[in-house]
């Protein structure tokens, strides 16, 4: 059965936004001055909330962590938000859906304000009704809540939704909630991960991702 309701993850979904974070994680590094992870590493943290990932470098002083994370926020909203490319066939499947009737939102870790500022900025970001993001002073964003919250806003029954994202989370939470899970591979995860996580399929393109989403509209690959 086709979804009613899609719900997207942002980063490594929709977007490609390892530039800006990245730019954004050095700038906040070097003012505690710490040395940056290396770039394999930085890549997993994509995806988790800081106050999660910092730890591993920084040990467990919540000063340190809470003024690097304040450092970034502040990096990220003067520039580090609007470093990002939408993936290549994204537009054209966020269109077909919407043609189709389908209700879509966004459900990401990224603060609100942000989250909600990149998503107004998308040439289709007003597609989606909707957006679930972290608030900014929780040191916890769990995606199964958000999902929770966006069946109950929707009236959507769990076997009428299906999540979209590109990292374990996205499927760990949709999966505790009975909603179906699509892995895509073009973001930050990669496809054993998804697989262990529980995903109920995964594309390797937004073209592979429209039939699953009962989407026959020609997608660009």
């Amino acid at each position: 059965m086709a979804p009613k309701l899609v719900l997207f993850d942002l980063d490594g979904t929709l977007i490609d936004s390892e530039s800006g974070i990245f730019a954004s994680l050095g700038h906040a590094f070097a003012q505690v001055g710490v040395a940056l992870p290396p770039h394999e590493v930085l890549r997993t943290w994509i995806g988790p909330p800081f106050y999660q990932t910092f730890p591993s470098v920084l040990g467990d002083d919540s000063e340190l962590i809470e003024t690097a994370i304040a450092h970034y926020r502040d990096h990220y909203v003067a520039t580090g938000w609007a470093q990002h490319t939408v993936y290549r066939g994204i537009a054209e499947l966020i269109e077909a859906l919407v043609a189709d009737d389908r209700k879509l939102a966004v459900v990401t870790t990224k603060v609100e304000v942000q989250a909600r500022k990149i998503v107004a900025s998308l040439p289709f970001g007003s597609a989606f009704a909707n957006v679930y993001a972290a608030s900014a002073n929780t040191q916890h964003s769990a995606k199964a809540e958000m999902i929770a919250q966006a069946l109950a806003d929707f009236g959507m029954p769990p076997t009428h939704a299906v999540m979209v994202g590109d990292r374990h989370f996205d499927i760990e939470g949709a999966r505790s909630n009975g909603v179906r899970a699509f892995g895509v591979t073009w973001g930050f995860g990669s496809a054993e991960e998804l697989r262990v996580a529980g995903a109920d399929a995964s594309a390797h393109s937004p073209s592979e991702l429209a039939p699953l989403l009962g989407i026959e509209a020609a997608v660009e690959a």
